[in-house]
């Protein structure tokens, strides 16, 4: 399969960078030529040591690039991949972690030559042939192949997750932590990577990922349509939605790139390629250049999820299609998918940013103003909703109502306190400074303190800590 994928890259003439999955080079191969058993060489970390989620994530490397390869049959419901990640170690390597659950592992190379490995949970714990030097660039390559199972549980809404099988293809929607069940990787945002996502599907269906679609090639009964996302992405943002969609392409009227896929059984979703012009130009206005390559949409019928997401590039509506959701989804491009939380913990900076983006945009559309939203939900929330502190939500209620909508209140009143102008000034300043990067509430404060002039430290305080209906701030 990489061997296909080689000539197709040459063909395109994409950039270098695509290419150092399939084919590490000599210098990183000599790099790792000292033996795991040196002094100094030790494993990598299981994880990075997220409160919420302590196994997500993995010591001991840098992710660089992904390349996934895969075939899915949704007639089996069986995905067959390679997947080969170029990662920089940030240590003397003896072993280290990918994650990974569920699915059969067929075999594992570290630089083009097989590695040992074993399963621990959701841990693929691979220990190549000699050590890995600090520095040293590496590619490991994870052969595979099952049947993908959702997760569930309380976090997402009580809903199921992640790679889910429909009647002609699977979604898959994986916030905040099941890319591993579908492919192996460095599984939290802290990570990031750029992406090239080759995807093989029964003739006459659609493979939808992310970034910009630099292929599409049908031979016999198969067609394989090839993605590649070049900027930073956080591995619960990737995608490979398939299924029978009619496709849109085109640009914005600012002259951005638009690709649109909608499932033709859901009624209504012609608007949705026009929605997305215009709400991405506008908070490209608003909150700055647009940070990616290409806008668009994933429009499917998939009853079961009913929620939306902001996958890097192509937003996922499964359910509660509306303007504002589009408004909602759309603005993570700059708060969530761009600028990325350093731990869960941090969620306010996604789902309260976009909680208060889609009230802005039904204000600029002529409708109920944020601060009217503002002062209705102040009125008639419930204690409990006032309990949950919106810093540190915890792990099963990090998706609270809450965390969206104190989480945006936040932000209205930071604009009350601060003004227009300097508010405005400072979620550009802020989508600008940590662009393609991380990012944590400490940060947001000190440089609201530095764009305001003022102290507020009593201000997020009472709104992102304090357990309790603010009265003054």
């Amino acid at each position: 399969m990489l061997a296909r994928i080689a000539r197709w890259t040459a063909a395109l003439g994409l950039v270098a960078a695509m290419t150092f999955a399939a084919a590490p080079s000599a210098a990183s191969s000599a790099a790792s030529s000292s033996v795991s058993t040196a002094p100094g060489f030790r494993p990598g970390a299981p994880g990075v040591g997220d409160p919420y989620f302590p196994l997500e994530g993995n010591g001991g490397y840098d992710a660089q690039h992904y390349t996934l390869d895969l075939a899915y049959d949704p007639a089996t419901k069986v995905l067959k991949g390679t997947v080969h990640m170029l990662a920089r170690a940030t240590q003397d390597l003896s072993r280290f972690d990918l994650d990974f659950q569920q699915l059969t592992v067929r075999s594992v190379t570290v630089n083009g030559r097989p590695a040992a490995y074993t399963r621990d949970g959701q841990e693929l714990v691979v220990t190549p042939r000699s050590g890995l030097r600090m520095n040293s660039l590496f590619d490991v390559g994870v052969t595979y192949d099952g049947i993908p199972q959702p997760l569930g549980g309380p976090i997402v809404f009580g809903l199921p997750y992640g790679w889910i099988a429909t009647d002609d293809g699977v979604l898959v929607a994986c916030e905040p932590n099941a890319a591993s069940t579908w492919f192996p990787s460095n599984d939290h945002p802290s990570d990031k990577a750029t992406y090239s996502i080759v995807v093989t599907v029964p003739k006459g269906l659609v493979a939808a990922a992310n970034g910009v679609l630099a292929a599409q090639v049908t031979r016999g009964d198969t067609t394989t349509f090839w993605w590649n996302e070049l900027r930073p992405m956080a591995s619960y943002l990737v995608t490979t939605t398939i299924g029978k969609f009619d496709v849109q392409v085109g640009k914005t009227p600012a002259g951005l790139r638009e690709w649109v896929a909608t499932d033709p059984t859901v009624p209504g979703t012609e608007v949705v390629f026009q929605q997305t012009a215009a709400i991405t130009d506008y908070w490209s206005e608003l909150f700055g250049r647009y940070p990616f390559e290409e806008t668009g949409a994933i429009v499917d019928n998939v009853p079961v999820v009913g929620f939306s997401l902001e996958n890097q590039t192509k937003p996922l509506y499964s359910a509660v299609r509306s303007e504002t959701t589009v408004a909602h989804e759309l603005s993570h491009q700059w708060f969530g998918d761009s600028v990325s939380v350093r731990t869960w913990q941090h969620i306010w900076l996604n789902e309260g940013f976009a909680t208060f983006a889609q009230r802005y945009w039904t204000e600029h559309i002529g409708g109920e103003s944020v601060q009217a939203w503002f002062d209705r939900q102040y009125a008639t929330r419930p204690d409990a909703f006032w309990t949950i502190k919106v810093a540190d939500p915890q792990r099963d209620t990090m998706f609270d109502t809450a965390v969206y909508n104190r989480g945006g209140m936040t932000l209205q009143a930071l604009r009350v306190k601060i003004g227009d102008e300097p508010f405005f000034r400072l979620l550009r300043t802020w989508a600008a400074d940590h662009r393609y990067g991380l990012a944590d509430t400490d940060q947001f404060v000190t440089l609201a303190e530095k764009i305001s002039g003022q102290d507020l430290t009593g201000f997020f305080n009472v709104w992102l800590s304090t357990p309790s209906k603010p009265v003054t701030w």
